[in-house]
């Protein structure tokens, strides 16, 4: 009988979607197409800084905590997982400023590429895997 994997191939998978999708074009604006480096500017560093670093932090370490075993192996994917989607929410509210109470949701749709939608499935995807432990 095949010994069964023992890594999260599900949770895996959707943390690198989000690596991916950080690395890819995130949004098009007017003054051009930006990925989720193009947010971190340590010289002005702000609020979009630390949403970018957690976002791209969260989801390496997510990968990694894929590769550790141990009792607390499912507590640190978590964390790799939570602070990712932190990151996001701090990126978009520190990102979007007075525009969060003037429709944030329509202004991102239009100008969210494809970088943008595969952070969003990575992180459903890193739910699920976390949830069915697969």
């Amino acid at each position: 009988m095949a010994k069964k994997g023992s890594l999260p191939l599900i949770y895996m998978i959707g943390m690198a979607l989000v690596v991916v999708g950080f690395i890819c074009p995130v949004f098009d604006f007017f003054i051009g197409t930006l990925n989720g480096f193009d947010f971190i500017n340590f010289k002005e560093f702000g609020i979009t800084t630390i949403g970018a670093i957690l976002i791209i932090a969260g989801a390496i370490l997510g990968l990694v905590f894929c590769f550790v075993g141990g009792k607390n192996s499912g507590m640190l994917k978590l964390v790799g997982l939570i602070a990712t989607i932190a990151g996001g929410v701090v990126l978009i509210i520190g990102y979007s400023g007075d525009a969060f109470s003037k429709g944030i949701g329509k202004f991102f749709v239009d100008v969210a590429t494809y970088g943008f939608y595969m952070i969003l499935a990575g992180w459903i995807v890193g739910v699920v895997g976390y949830i069915t432990k697969k």
